[in-house]
């Protein structure tokens, strides 16, 4: 049975069109699960790109998407993805890269491959096509020798379990010592220069792609008239989530709505004293901004997700899908951030901490949608910070993700957030720890009173990532260790710089 919608009036049933191999393809009937891996394998025959976990955790599929950007070096943008949960349909008006493309035919190897092996950083090479993809992304993004810190989070989202990290480090850096092979020189020139012809892909109308299953709206109105018709519809931005229903839960999708060519949705720019963030910004964007006026996010921020997620996930998706574990709630709640909501031609703001209405349920009607996040700056002297625990460093789901937020007048405490996620059914706010923390000070009897409190605003769930008894036990450390930075911050950090040196 089709999943394909009726389409509206003035919309065109069009193919899926990319730039692969140096030539236009047009792909016009696909269901919409199909993923780029699937269409990779099975139907151009490219599997130099590998399956493994098939869940965007290992990053044995990882290939890159080139895309019109005014503002990336040329004229185009380079973004390492997870081909395994990221769906053809969104390849339309991109180009694809993979591990094949880096040397085709004759010419030799890209400076990443020629690094790794002159480092010797492939053993049985099954994750090598993946890893060189990753460093390809942060080869194209700097042209300058990166550190080992920028070299392990470009490739956070790749596992290897024969090698050892320590080889492919080392060619990641080693790269740069090599004769450069840019996107401006042959052969991935050749690979490029068709999708700098914009009129090729230039989409002014919207359109449904794949023979019908997979919309394409290409402004907010059209965006909001076609899901008020069509309220059963899925809404698609970076699929990071609905691509796992599809590898891990195999369910049928609806028609999906693309958010991708709405401009109104990539929309990232402080308004006054609110940061506005679009539905279709993806986190690699929106972290780094909102870092840059609230420092402390960084820390989360770095940890959030690999580069590969972050290229292709949203910070609007992360928040409507509402997972109780989603990194990026608690340190909106705790900023008293609100959602901007649409159905048809009406807008509402509603408060992120009034969003929420269950397990991954909220006030959303139906065939209204999420649009931006906004997010207020908070004012000089106002204390805030954010901490996510997990089982490990980098691409890892939290156990417990809390913020506070404290203001204070002469030495006491006016106005207070506390926000965890991994806590309850929902990101949440803890209200009597708030009550116990505002009227106090900054002493151990207010911060004894919170942790008391603290310990009756939730009542998580022992899982594969942590008891009830840790869950509960962390939430009251972490509230003590921001405690500790605000009121003594000279001697934590002096802790933290001896920790950092032993």
């Amino acid at each position: 049975m089709s999943d394909a919608l009726p389409r509206p009036a003035g919309v065109t049933s069009t193919p899926i069109r990319f730039h692969f191999r140096g030539r236009l393809h047009e792909v016009s009937e696909v269901a919409s699960t199909s993923s780029i891996l699937d269409w990779l394998r099975l139907n151009a025959r490219a599997v130099g790109t590998k399956e493994g976990c098939a869940e965007g955790d290992c990053g044995a599929c990882t290939v890159a998407l080139a895309q019109l950007d005014d503002d990336a070096p040329g004229g185009v943008r380079i973004s390492a993805i997870n081909a395994c949960i990221h769906l053809l349909g969104m390849l339309d008006g991109k180009a694809l890269l993979t591990v094949e493309d880096l040397a085709p035919g004759e010419a030799p190897l890209h400076p990443v491959q020629q690094a790794m092996v002159d480092c010797h950083a492939s053993q049985c090479g099954f994750c090598t096509p993946g890893f060189v993809m990753s460093l390809f992304g942060l080869y194209e993004g700097s042209t300058q020798e990166p550190s080992r810190e920028a070299v392990c989070h470009a490739i956070a989202g790749n596992l290897c379990r024969c090698t050892g990290y320590r080889p492919i480090v080392d060619a990641a850096r080693r790269a740069y010592d090599l004769p450069p092979a840019r996107l401006d020189r042959a052969p991935l020139r050749a690979a490029l220069e068709a999708l700098l012809e914009r009129p090729s892909l230039d989409f002014q109308a919207p359109a449904a792609l794949g023979g019908g299953r997979i919309s394409a709206p290409s402004t907010l109105t059209e965006l909001a008239a076609l899901y008020l018709a069509h309220p059963h519809a899925r809404i698609l931005a970076g699929a990071t989530d609905i691509g796992l229903w599809i590898t891990k839960q195999g369910r049928a999708l609806p028609h999906l709505i693309h958010l991708d060519r709405v401009p109104e949705l990539h929309v990232l720019q402080q308004q006054g004293d609110e940061l506005v963030i679009g539905a279709a910004v993806t986190h690699s964007e929106a972290w780094p901004f909102l870092v840059q006026r609230l420092p402390g996010l960084a820390d989360l921020a770095r940890r959030f997700a690999a580069p590969t997620v972050c290229n292709a996930g949203t910070l609007g998706g992360n928040v409507a899908n509402g997972s109780p574990i989603g990194d990026a709630m608690p340190p909106l709640l705790a900023l008293d951030s609100t959602v901007r909501l649409q159905r048809g031609t009406e807008q509402r703001d509603v408060l992120l901490a009034d969003f929420y209405t269950g397990y991954q349920t909220n006030v959303m009607q139906a065939g209204e949608f999420l649009s931006a996040v906004k997010v207020p700056v908070p004012r000089p002297g106002i204390a805030f910070a954010c901490y996510k625990i997990s089982k490990r460093l980098d691409q890892d789901i939290s156990a417990v993700c809390a913020a506070f937020l404290l203001e204070l007048d002469e030495g006491v405490i006016v106005r207070a957030r506390v926000a965890f996620g991994g806590m309850a059914a929902i990101p949440k706010r803890a209200p009597g720890c708030e009550a116990a923390l505002v009227g106090g000070t900054l002493g151990a009897a207010t911060l004894l009173a919170a942790q008391t409190a603290l310990a009756h605003d939730f009542s998580p769930l022992s899982d594969m990532r942590a008891s009830l008894a840790y869950r509960s036990h962390i939430a009251g450390s972490l509230l003590e260790r921001f405690w500790l930075e605000v009121s003594h911050p000279t001697s934590l950090l002096r802790v933290e710089q001896a920790r950092a040196s032993a």
